[in-house]
Parts: structure tokens; C-alpha cells; sequence
């Protein structure tokens, strides 16, 4: 079984594989973002923090991790924050079309009411009040609120999406643990997942 720690090149920390962001590069020797960590070749790990990655970029040490030339993006911190917030965005989708999902303020407000949801989910650009409202009901429920109605509606294939919510279960934990991990990336720390299951 493999070690779950890795060193960052960053920072030089020994870190969980969860806490990091793994590198590889290709074949033609361009530095890619190893999203799923299952690409081939030895990895090339990095605290998730945007501010470390750009230590890294700019101290040429993916270079030195691969111990040979490497063709590191321009907009790396750009495409790391945009791969972290699909991969968010496509565990909410995958939830919908698994029937895990509620969308609209008063089929929310019913989830939570009844005790069926167990993540509250409000579009970043949502009015206050009702997200305020369904705030108050859910109490001390985990709340995603980084996404915009658009990107929520594309995701869940609605339009209008503002409100929704998830069930409990393997899904849920996996939306918290990405949304975390794009949290931290934007130096937000992490979200509250200490709610009991």
C-alpha cells in the first residue's frame, strides 16, 4: 500500500495526499494538473494554496521535482481554480441525475424542514433574504455558498437555480471534502464539515 503522505516542493512539509495537489508531466514535458492523482509518472506534490503554487512557479521547482526541463503553464493558478470548481460543480450534478438533490426555495425549505437534507447549497449571488431564511432552518448544516445561479444552473440542469440541498451520504462527504479543497486553494480555509452524519 502506498504512503498517504507526500513532501510539498513548496514548503518542504510532509502533508496527507488530501491536504496536497499532485503534479505530473507529459510526455512532450508540460506540467499538468493531476486532478484525479492517477496520471502515470512520478508525481510532483504541492500544498493546495494558490500562494504555493506560486512559490513553486516562480522558484522553478517543478523543474528541479522532475529533474529535467518543464513547460509550466502561464495560467496555472487559473486553471488550477477552474478544475477544482468543475470537479465541485460536477459531484453537485452527478447528485441531481442520483435523484440526491433538491432545487427551489420551498422544496429546500421542505428538505430541511423534515430533516432530509444534510447540505445547504445557495448560489453566491443569491437574494439575502431567502438564503438567510433557509440559513436559520438548517442551523448548524454545512453551506456551500461559492457558486453563482449560473454555474449552479449548468451544473444541475435548471434554470434560475438560487437554493438546493443534498441528502446524506458518500456524495455529500465528497462535496464537502472538493469544496474544501477549493476553499483552501483560495486561502479561505477550509469549510465546517463537523456536522454529525
Amino acid at each position: 500500500m502506498s504512503d498517504p503522505q507526500r513532501r510539498c516542493i513548496a514548503t518542504g512539509q510532509i502533508l496527507e495526499k488530501d491536504a496536497l495537489l499532485r503534479f505530473a508531466v507529459s510526455p512532450d514535458g508540460r506540467l499538468v494538473h493531476d486532478i484525479g492523482m492517477n496520471l502515470p509518472g512520478r508525481g510532483i506534490w504541492v500544498t493546495c494554496d494558490a500562494e504555493s503554487v506560486k512559490v513553486a512557479i516562480k522558484k522553478r521547482l517543478f523543474a528541479r521535482a522532475a529533474k529535467q526541463a518543464v513547460d509550466v503553464p502561464a495560467d496555472l493558478v487559473t486553471e488550477i481554480d477552474r478544475s477544482l470548481a468543475r470537479q465541485c460543480l460536477a459531484l453537485l450534478g452527478l447528485g441531481r441525475k442520483g435523484g440526491q438533490v433538491t432545487v427551489g426555495f420551498a422544496k429546500v425549505e421542505k428538505a430541511l424542514k423534515s430533516g432530509k437534507a444534510a447540505l445547504l447549497v445557495a448560489a453566491s449571488d443569491g437574494a439575502a433574504d431567502g438564503r438567510q431564511k433557509l440559513k436559520r432552518i438548517a442551523g448548524p448544516l454545512p453551506e456551500i455558498d461559492i457558486f453563482s445561479g449560473a454555474e449552479l444552473s449548468q451544473a444541475l440542469g435548471r434554470e434560475n437555480v438560487i437554493h438546493a440541498s443534498l441528502t446524506n451520504g458518500a456524495l455529500k462527504r465528497k462535496i464537502l471534502a472538493a469544496v474544501s479543497r477549493l476553499l483552501q486553494f483560495r486561502g479561505r480555509g477550509g469549510l465546517n464539515t463537523e456536522v454529525s452524519e
